[in-house]
């Protein structure tokens, strides 16, 4: 029965991933180059001939290379494993399917991670871990999306488990080989995803020899072969994709935020911002950090393997509040580890709920601060799926002009791209002769060149814009359709009724023929169908009527050219 009970906590890792993964399918432009380079390998496969001509003619990322170049190795390695299912499964939608396979893919390395937390602290407290992980919003919302720090994070995570500290009975060249397994995992996450954690694992590095777990010479071999592996990824595939050997584009990445300091642009925040807004967000529950960590360090039998865990990763924190430019994205390694310590101190005050009357309600209020936690996640994880204006516009502009039998060309602005809209999304042109003369043939377009934009005779080209802004698209256009995202929260009074839990917007806007799309349309229904229930009977048994409401705005327009011979086709 127990292991029973520790394998249904532990689904809820994978389950939470996947279901934030259906409800908010689509994608912003963080995750923009590693989910457009994932479509293009899939669509087009790898250029061995031609490669130049097909790269420019094929690909997004030479048109729209961004500031500094960005690695492929984790979007080859992800059409790599999604593409035999892809093209087995008919009609699956790619998009989502790409992103459950990393989704799939981190947790099974969060899962790992849990089981070195049950070796280091005992399974009470892995199942803690898995409950507390599990009710963190920002690493169940993100754990499917392309950003590089989360190609980063599962390895990372490995590393973090092979980090933990070790049970007396484990013999020592076990400990001594976990050590260097986690050194070259650390080293090749750096050198390939992201060059901050060159800095975790340096401190990790000084960490482990000053505690004479690791000699100087395994640290140094264990960084060399990781820099072998790393680099002879990242620079034949980088060089190959890019057009220019050699390349390295995490060093390109670095020289340009750090060395030149160009992160800045990008915002500042002050040195304590990962202690005293990051952290706390990234954690979520504060019963973990206001009082679980600080449970793990005052008890005598945790302590010593709380401050192991704790220092090297808080130093990190600490060290990298340096750089001016701060996202909580840039700690999230470090989560894992904050979270085992949390757990054991968790684990600590419920064996104990039976000894003592402090036991007894430090449980409850355990208890009652983990469920808040789920149900705030899941609150956030609705609004957030309203910030993608840009990918429902798009997938209405398919369904208004489905039907049209003519080539329909359609730019799209900024924030459209912005917000969701990805190759993926995109129609596709049909090589099948009797799906063509009923399909629509598109032809897409993301120029952001001020003269095109300007000039009156490029507009003329398009059949439809989606923008932000109409008025600043020249020529005779017409309002067909206005999509809104999310602008805010509003409190509404107990005699004020919302019905915001049953129209918010479908991220599926009608049942999708390929099944999988038939299945998430089901899902969500049912969802909001669960979503009106609980809002009914929330603010009639808990919050005495009050409610927030979602404030949604016009975010995006759809703009038919008035003078373009064909329309919507009719009946």
């Amino acid at each position: 029965m127990g292991r029973l009970t520790d394998a249904l906590i532990a689904l809820l890792i994978p389950l939470l991933i996947i279901l934030h993964l259906v409800l908010s399918p689509y994608t912003k432009v963080e995750e923009s180059f590693n989910v457009q380079a994932t479509h293009d390998i899939l669509t087009a496969g790898i250029p061995l001939q031609n490669r130049s001509s097909r790269l420019q003619a094929e690909y997004d990322h030479l048109s729209f290379p961004g500031s500094v170049p960005r690695t492929f190795v984790g979007p080859l390695a992800l059409a790599g494993a999604s593409w035999p299912f892809i093209w087995l499964i008919d009609g699956v939608e790619r998009q989502v399917f790409v992103r459950a396979i990393l989704g799939l893919y981190n947790a099974f390395c969060i899962l790992s991670f849990r089981n070195g937390v049950a070796k280091a602290f005992g399974r009470d407290a892995a199942n803690w871990y898995i409950l507390l992980q599990a009710s963190q919003f920002h690493l169940m919302y993100y754990a499917s999306r392309t950003l590089p720090n989360f190609f980063a994070f599962g390895l990372s995570t490995l590393a973090m488990r092979n980090l933990l500290p070790f049970s007396t009975n484990i013999h020592q060249q076990s400990q001594i080989k976990a050590y260097k397994q986690a050194l070259v995992l650390l080293t090749v996450v750096g050198v390939i995803f992201r060059s901050e954690v060159a800095l975790l694992l340096g401190i990790h590095t000084i960490w482990i020899l000053l505690q004479r777990r690791l000699s100087l010479r395994n640290s140094i071999a264990s960084g060399i072969l990781g820099l072998s592996i790393g680099l002879g990824l990242t620079v034949p595939i980088d060089s190959f994709f890019w057009l220019h050997f050699p390349l390295w584009p995490e060093l390109s990445g670095f020289a340009y935020n750090v060395m030149e300091g160009r992160s800045v642009n990008w915002g500042t925040s002050p040195f304590y911002h990962y202690f005293t807004s990051a952290l706390p967000r990234l954690l979520f529950n504060p019963f973990t950090y206001l009082l679980c960590i600080p449970l793990a360090l005052s008890t005598p039998a945790l302590r010593r393997s709380a401050l192991y865990i704790l220092i090297p990763n808080l130093t990190y924190v600490a060290a990298y509040s340096v750089q001016p430019h701060k996202e909580w994205r840039f700690i999230i390694y470090v989560i894992p580890p904050l979270t085992a310590v949390a757990a054991a101190g968790a684990s600590w005050i419920w064996t104990r709920r039976t000894k003592s009357l402090v036991y007894r309600v430090l449980a409850l209020g355990l208890v009652a601060s983990t469920a808040a936690s789920f149900l705030a996640s899941f609150g956030m994880l609705l609004i957030s799926r309203l910030n993608y204006p840009g990918a429902d516009a798009l997938n209405r502009l398919h369904e208004l002009a489905d039907g049209e039998s003519s080539v329909v060309k359609v730019h799209m602005d900024t924030l459209s791209c912005m917000t969701g809209v990805t190759r993926f999304l995109q129609i596709q042109p049909t090589i099948d002769s009797t799906v063509a003369r009923t399909r629509n043939t598109w032809i897409y377009d993301k120029t952001e060149d001020e003269a095109n934009l300007l000039d009156p005779v490029w507009w003329d080209r398009f059949d439809y814009v989606l923008a932000e802004r109409p008025e600043k698209i020249i020529g005779s256009w017409e309002v067909v359709d206005t999509v809104n995202g999310f602008a805010g929260l509003r409190v509404l009074k107990p005699d004020e009724f919302s019905g915001a839990a049953t129209k918010v917007e479908s991220r599926f806007m009608t049942p999708r023929k390929e099944p999988l799309g038939y299945c998430l349309w089901h899902i969500e229904c049912a969802l909001r169908r669960i979503f009106s229930t609980a809002e009914v009977g929330l603010r009639k048994w808990v919050t005495g009527g009050w409610w927030v409401q979602p404030i949604m705005d016009a975010k995006i327009r759809i703009l038919k050219h008035r003078n373009k011979p064909h329309g919507i086709a009719t009946d």
